[in-house]
């Protein structure tokens, strides 16, 4: 087996891919591919750390609550990553992957307060780290969350798992014509918006030389993809040649 580019890898997925198609919370189908995404990344002698957002719960600033100001709106979405997390930490115990919940929200009845000891040190045993309870503070996103948990772990990348296969000049699913970018600069998706992550997110990634690669959560290959450096995914680092490739 060949060494992954990657030794050590921080995996952003939203809470609506958890969702998947079902009525409720959770999908059993997606919560089974977000498994087998880890433990392919594990089988592969890759170190994992996960973020999960907490829309399939909760919106915080697109909550419809009336009177509700957007702290307490994005406290609550950070309790519902961390609701995400406490679920997500039985279900790969279930599968045999260990793992451990650190939270950026102090709420040690359910898990471990977040420190960078305490993540790296879990990391290096080989778990699997999952990070809740976004930055603890409002108004960042969890992908700003995502990149900043990313840099504090040294991370070599931020895979981004999506419900297309990269980043596009526009919506494929509204727009046949739409392009698919193999690769970008941070500079090029802050220019021209293209809906990747916030802008406080990708600019922390540039900062930070963090290379953020956009790829399909439905995708069987794609962290196998990933740690050759090969495959249907778009990668955003600095000094990348923006290539475009058709549908």
């Amino acid at each position: 087996m060949s060494k992954p580019l990657y030794k050590r890898i921080l995996i952003k997925v939203s809470g609506e891919s958890l969702k998947g198609d079902s009525a409720g919370y959770f999908d059993k189908g997606a919560l089974a591919q977000l498994v087998f995404h880890v433990k392919a990344s594990k089988s592969q002698g890759c170190q994992v750390a996960l973020v999960i957002g907490g829309g399939n719960i909760f919106r915080g600033k697109e909550s419809a609550i009336d009177g509700l100001c957007r702290a307490d709106a994005d406290a609550m979405g950070m309790l519902a990553t961390l609701m995400n997390a406490v679920t997500l930490r039985s279900v790969f115990q279930q599968q045999g992957v260990k793992c451990s919940v650190l939270s950026g929200l102090s709420v040690p009845a359910l898990c471990d307060n977040y420190t960078r000891e305490k993540s790296l040190g879990d990391l290096d045993s080989g778990m699997l780290v999952i990070f809740a309870g976004g930055t603890g503070s409002p108004f960042f996103t969890t992908d700003t969350a995502a990149t900043l948990r990313a840099l504090e772990m040294n991370c070599d990348a931020l895979l981004k798992l999506t419900k297309v296969d990269g980043v596009y000049d526009k919506d494929p699913v509204l727009f046949k014509e739409a392009h698919r970018f193999e690769k970008l600069t941070f500079q090029e998706v802050l220019v021209h918006h293209y809906a990747v992550m916030d802008a406080t997110a990708i600019a922390l990634a540039r900062e930070g030389n963090l290379p953020v690669l956009v790829g399909s959560f439905s995708s069987e290959k794609i962290i196998s993809e990933v740690l050759a450096g090969k495959g249907r995914f778009t990668v955003i680092e600095e000094g990348a040649e923006c290539k475009k490739t058709s549908t």
